[in-house]
């Protein structure tokens, strides 16, 4: 069943989102995306003729109630966005009479479902070198069939539209699934979107493909690489992991950030790629600096900033960014690409003085996009990079959830997901 074949009229809708938004000191929503990214689901029920049950969470109160992260915060601004008066339950799992309340055309907005740790259904307070941990454990997931049973009473079907907590077999975006039948669940447009997103860059490719995985560790980024090495036509590797692939060959890397226990994995993802007939593509020159402070992403007074090949940083300096050689090289390797995925920043984007890099990769993938290639950008970083330069605009998909994109293009199923589509 899909959202758009389904007549919600006379319904109650439990839908599951993502207004996991971002607040300032006082309360006020400061990037309302996700809100935004959520309208068109919340919007075709009201417009069927049936009524909404918004669920989500906010933050990481650790099962505990903790107004800084009350979904309270946010109901004004819900309201307004979706242009209906928008009623609130101060607790998740006792709005039985607030549901019930409920007329067609109106909507719902549940507490924050992180207040109970039967959301994520893991023991709290409990080590687990603890003995008792597993029974604590086995008890814990009964709770947490107990409380999806409680969420999805509220309902006649229920629709799952928060991608970026699709990887998590939470109570809200697996377990509750069980709790409708097959013609009584779906996912949402946003959900659709960004699996049908996926699909393009996994499966229905277009090549030549290619995909650039930035970041500071090959280690956080090894699975996927693995996985794509299997499917592109050329992976570009930039950000810190460079320096781990320049020391990996007995280069000089200077004070630049590098694993020093993952010099093996560099040279099998080279082996790996020379194997799979893909081309391995590397930054050869970086723009390099003396102090930067990663807490105000600025440059210390009196550093210096200076570009060395990658494999000659002299002692003291740290690379920050990709050189103007390596901006060249990327550029000419996402030229004439059909299917692009750009995951993690090639520098230190967030000051100045070393955003050429990520600029580069970003109009590079903007101008092959505009001669028709399908571009998927997905992580905070790289959509940060997209929204700085003003070219959100300028590409195919900006993907809204960061850990369950890497986990579906690393090939592992997503609980979310697979509760809907069985």
């Amino acid at each position: 069943m899909t959202i758009n074949e389904y007549n919600f009229a006379g319904k109650k809708a439990i839908v599951r989102v993502d207004f996991n938004v971002p607040l300032n000191e006082n309360g006020e929503i400061t990037d309302d995306t996700r809100i935004r990214g959520a309208l068109p689901t919340l919007k075709k029920i009201l417009a069927d003729g049936g009524a909404v049950i918004i669920m989500s969470h906010m933050g990481k109160p650790k099962g505990k109630v903790n107004p800084k992260l009350s979904l309270g915060q946010i109901k004004d601004a819900v309201s307004a966005a979706l242009g209906v008066p928008v009623a609130f339950a101060p607790d998740c799992a006792k709005a039985q009479d607030a549901a019930k309340a409920l007329k067609m055309g109106e909507a719902l907005l549940l507490e924050n479902l992180r207040y109970y740790p039967e959301e994520e259904g893991k023991p709290v307070g409990i080590d687990k070198e603890d003995p008792a941990y597993e029974e604590a454990k086995k008890s814990m997931k009964q709770s947490q069939k107990e409380f999806a049973k409680t969420l999805a009473s509220y309902a006649d079907c229920y629709v799952m539209d928060a991608f970026g907590t699709a990887h998590r077999k939470h109570a809200s975006t697996a377990v509750i699934a069980d709790y409708f039948d097959a013609d009584n669940k779906m996912l949402g447009l946003l959900m659709e979107k960004e699996v049908q997103a996926v699909d393009n860059v996994l499966s229905n490719i277009k090549r030549p493909f290619v995909a650039i995985m930035g970041g500071s560790k090959v280690s956080s980024k090894i699975g996927i690489i693995e996985n794509l090495l299997g499917k592109v036509d050329k992976l570009i590797l930039c950000g810190g992991m460079t320096y781990t692939f320049a020391k990996a060959h007995g280069g000089e890397i200077g004070d630049s950030i590098v694993e020093l226990d993952k010099l093996d994995v560099a040279l099998g993802v080279e082996e790996m790629a020379k194997k799979n007939g893909v081309e391995l593509v590397l930054g050869c020159d970086s723009v390099c600096c003396t102090g930067y402070d990663f807490s105000t992403f600025s440059v210390k007074p009196g550093a210096q900033i200076k570009v060395f090949p990658s494999n000659a940083i002299e002692a003291g300096w740290e690379g920050l960014d990709v050189g103007p050689v390596s901006r060249e090289k990327f550029a000419k390797a996402i030229e004439g690409a059909k299917t692009i995925l750009w995951n993690g920043p090639a520098g230190c984007f967030e000051c100045d003085d070393f955003t050429a890099g990520s600029r580069a990769v970003g109009e590079a993938v903007a101008k092959a996009t505009a001669e028709g290639a399908f571009s998927l950008i997905g992580g905070g970083d790289s959509v940060a990079c997209v929204n700085k330069f003003g070219l959100a605009d300028k590409v195919s998909y900006i993907s809204t959830g960061g850990g369950a994109l890497l986990e579906a293009i690393e090939g592992k199923v997503l609980p979310g997901v697979a509760a809907i589509k069985g």
